[in-house]
């Protein structure tokens, strides 16, 4: 991390390295992708972002990167524009739809830069899209020395592509960054028989098998991420991201919501 090379103390600096090394060896992950969706950032709001969301996240985030672990985050736009819900309000054009969506995406990383820069955390932001002005173009090499290096690296824009939803974006990346899991976190502690909010009787699963999950028509994913995640054998771990200390004890390995494998 940037922050070892501010002291001249070279001793306090390989102690300092060291101590996150050990840290990093009690993590059953060393690598995520973590998966936000958009909705997550209301809050109690009904549009927009919800600033006291934004810290709460970048704190668990912070708690993460402190443990040594490597992180790289896909967010979502659904707060401030949907393509899908776009085309359905209207709009003849889906992939003009699907470019809004991937430019609200980018807010939600500007946002969530910012709050994890007031927590001290170092982070990359990169575009699919071409925005010199407010990120970094992706580039696959450079993004994974970022996460070596102890960055966060926030990927906006999706994929750059209309027709693909930002899980597809985070699957992908997730396999380019080789991540040891996806990790989507949710206002649900987990994958369900059926909708936990509308039917009282659904039931949680811990641990389901990506055939299992399709066959069950269960709606971890859209069908391409999910398709990506299973040819490449990347876990998928869903769970609430809005209890807090729930990302590090995922990280760590505990059962903490539904593990797809």
């Amino acid at each position: 991390m940037e922050h070892w090379h501010s002291t001249s103390d070279t001793s306090y600096q390989t102690e300092d390295i060291s101590s996150v090394k050990n840290t990093q060896k009690t993590m059953t992950y060393k690598r995520i992708l973590l998966k936000l969706s958009g909705e997550a950032l209301l809050g109690e709001k009904e549009f927009g972002i919800d600033s006291s969301i934004l810290t709460m996240y970048a704190r668990e985030i912070k708690e993460v990167i402190n443990a040594g672990v490597e992180v790289a985050i896909v967010i979502g736009g659904g707060n401030i524009f949907r393509g899908v819900s776009g085309v359905e309000g209207g709009m003849k054009d889906r992939a003009n739809a699907d470019y809004m969506g991937m430019l609200a995406t980018m807010i939600n990383a500007m946002a969530l830069q910012g709050a994890l820069e007031n927590e001290d955390v170092f982070t990359r932001l990169t575009s699919a899209i071409k925005m010199e002005q407010i990120a970094e173009p992706f580039i696959r090499r450079k993004a994974i020395r970022n996460l070596e290096k102890g960055r966060v690296v926030i990927f906006g824009a999706g994929t750059g592509n209309p027709y693909f939803t930002t899980d597809t974006a985070a699957s992908l990346r997730a396999v380019e960054m080789e991540a040891d899991v996806i990790l989507k976190g949710t206002r649900v502690d987990g994958i369900y028989t059926a909708d936990p909010e509308k039917d009282s009787k659904a039931t949680k699963y811990d641990k389901l098998s990506f055939t299992e999950a399709i066959q069950r028509n269960l709606k971890v994913m859209d069908m391409t991420a999910f398709t990506l995640c299973q040819e490449n054998e990347l876990p998928i771990i869903v769970f609430d991201m809005n209890q807090k200390g729930n990302l590090l004890k995922v990280v760590k390995g505990e059962l903490i919501g539904t593990l797809v494998s």
